[in-house]
C-alpha cells in the first residue's frame, strides 16, 4: 500500500515538472549604475591663448622742409654762422603730458634730419612726454628765456654762449633743449634758468619730463653720438643734446 502511494506521488511531479513554463536562457547581469561616490568622467576644453601684445606704438611719419631767412624770423640774422639754406625745419609727432599724440617742429642742420627723426621717434615709442615743441621765433625777439620758461622744446637759434662770445650750438642747428624748465641750467655758483625752473635744480626728484642719468630718454640721445649736458662738471646743463 505505501509503495503504491509513493508511485503515484513520483508520477504527479513528473507531469508538473513537464507543464511548468520555460524560463529561458539565464540573464545577463547588467552593470552597475555609477553612484553619487564615484568621479564623473574626466573632460577637457581648450583654452584661448590671450591675444598678441600691440606693438610698440610709432610715430607718424616725419616731414622734413627747407626753410628761408623769412620762415627762420628773428631766429636768424645776417651775420649767423650758418644760412637758411644749410638747415631743414622737421615736422614730427611727440607725446604730451596727458598721453596725446601732438606734432611740433624743430629747425636742426641738414645733416641731422634723420638723426633727429630717430631720436624723436625712440622717445615718442617709449612714452617719454614733451610739453610743447615749436620753433622759437614764436617768442618775442627769439627769447631763448622765454622759450625756456614755457617749457618748450626746441633746437635752432643763431645765439652765442651768454659770457663767452662764441656760438653756442644751437646757431649750428646741432643741439636741441629738451624740457628746459624741467631740466634747466645750473652753474658753478648754482644760478639757474629759466627763471621759473627753481623746483627742478633739486634733481633727486622724478617726475616725468625729467632728464636724469641712465634714462631711456637720455640713452635715445647719447647711444647715438649726442652728448647729454648733465655730463657735464660745470654747468650742468640737464636740458641739452649736442652733436658736433
Amino acid at each position: 500500500m505505501v509503495i503504491a502511494r509513493l508511485a503515484a506521488l513520483v508520477a504527479v511531479t513528473a507531469v508538473l515538472v513537464q507543464c511548468a513554463p520555460d524560463p529561458g536562457p539565464p540573464a545577463t547581469p547588467s552593470p552597475a549604475s555609477p553612484t553619487a561616490a564615484e568621479p564623473a568622467p574626466e573632460t577637457f576644453r581648450t583654452v584661448p591663448r590671450p591675444p598678441p601684445l600691440p606693438p610698440p606704438p610709432t610715430a607718424g611719419p616725419a616731414v622734413i622742409s627747407s626753410v628761408t631767412a623769412a620762415d627762420l624770423g628773428s631766429t636768424w640774422q645776417p651775420g649767423c654762422p650758418l644760412p637758411p639754406e644749410r638747415l631743414r625745419q622737421v615736422e614730427l609727432d611727440y607725446r604730451g603730458f596727458d598721453g596725446q599724440t601732438r606734432r611740433g617742429q624743430l629747425v636742426v642742420h641738414e645733416d641731422l634730419t634723420d638723426e633727429v627723426v630717430a631720436v624723436f621717434a625712440e622717445l615718442y615709442r617709449i612714452g617719454y612726454p614733451i610739453e610743447r615743441m615749436r620753433t622759437v621765433e614764436n617768442y618775442p625777439d627769439a627769447d631763448d628765456e622765454l622759450s625756456m620758461r614755457d617749457n618748450n622744446t626746441s633746437a635752432f637759434n643763431c645765439r652765442d654762449i651768454p659770457g663767452t662770445g662764441q656760438w653756442s650750438y644751437h646757431a649750428y642747428g646741432r643741439a636741441i633743449d629738451v624740457n628746459p624748465r624741467l631740466n634747466p641750467f645750473v652753474d658753478r655758483r648754482g644760478d639757474y634758468q629759466p627763471a621759473n625752473a627753481a623746483p627742478w635744480v633739486d634733481r633727486t626728484r622724478t617726475e616725468p619730463g625729467m632728464l636724469h642719468d641712465g634714462d631711456a630718454a637720455v640713452l635715445a640721445f647719447t647711444d647715438r653720438g649726442w652728448t647729454w649736458g648733465g655730463h657735464w662738471r660745470t654747468p650742468l646743463d640737464y636740458q641739452h643734446f649736442e652733436l658736433p
